[in-house]
């Protein structure tokens, strides 16, 4: 078994919280009630049977969708009315369940979209005329991109559009996309569907390197519980919007509440 290291939750300051965070479609309570501490340098699983809620938790986190009531905190900041773009510009970046590349574009390019709106300086004048700043900044783009794609292990897929990877491949793309410009929160969405084995295995490695690298609070949400409790320094359950159990792997795992709603037992 895959070992992790554990993060001291007790003395640390939480880098992301939710507080009291519910969403409501119309009668429908997605969300209720939710408050958790996400820390940095750990990676947290979030697991629950379809419809508890893990997505919906995401879509505020990211700010795609606005809570009901609750607030989301972020490195003591209050960002509840933020836009997506201000919390991806500011380190909370995230994957989907379904892909979300640019099929016309190379991996290579799919990835230093995320950089692209840092500019290169000097702007249309600049490019016009090659100034060395401008030169300078891509290939320091650049090499960030191979780092990253050696890190996911694609970069014999560089070059290739991404509308011709199997749905495997397209997922860790976006992995690198999204921890290419140094996230401090990574979201990820069910990232080992449609992966082989070997694949899952490797995205693993992937996780916690970049956990240890670059000291970001992980995130994710997945079905493949054996996967979650091998990669994960926290669990947090979920059932009908609301925590069933907030522990270790193991403590998790042996909740009663969490073997009735999740392990069907």
């Amino acid at each position: 078994m895959t070992t992790v290291d554990t993060v001291d939750t007790e003395t640390r300051t939480p880098l992301l919280q939710t507080h009291g965070i519910t969403v409501r479609f119309g009668g429908v309570v997605a969300v209720n009630d939710v408050s958790t501490d996400f820390f940095a340098g750990e990676v947290c699983g979030l697991i629950g049977p379809n419809g508890a809620g893990k997505t919906t938790l995401f879509d505020t986190i990211s700010g795609i969708r606005p809570p009901t009531e609750g607030r989301v905190m972020y490195d003591g900041v209050d960002v509840t009315g933020r836009s997506v773009t201000w919390r991806a510009r500011n380190g909370i970046r995230r994957t989907f369940q379904r892909q979300q590349t640019f099929g016309w574009l190379s991996v290579e390019d799919n990835i230093i979209t995320a950089l692209e709106w840092r500019g290169g300086g000097g702007g249309l004048l600049a490019d016009m005329v090659r100034l060395p700043s401008r030169a300078k900044w891509e290939q320091t783009r650049r090499k960030r991109v191979s780092e990253v794609l050696e890190l996911c292990g694609i970069a014999d897929i560089a070059q290739v559009p991404a509308a011709r990877l199997p749905l495997g491949k397209a997922r860790t793309a976006e992995m690198a996309r999204a921890i290419v410009d140094h996230p401090r929160v990574l979201l990820l969405d069910e990232p080992t569907s449609g992966l082989e084995e070997a694949e899952v295995e490797n995205f693993g490695q992937t996780v916690r390197t970049v956990r240890a690298e670059q000291g970001c609070a992980v995130v994710l949400i997945e079905h493949d519980v054996g996967f979650v409790m091998r990669h994960s320094d926290r669990v947090v359950a979920l059932n009908l919007g609301r925590i069933l159990a907030d522990g270790t792997p193991e403590e998790v795992r042996n909740d009663p509440a969490v073997a009735e709603a999740y392990f069907g037992s």
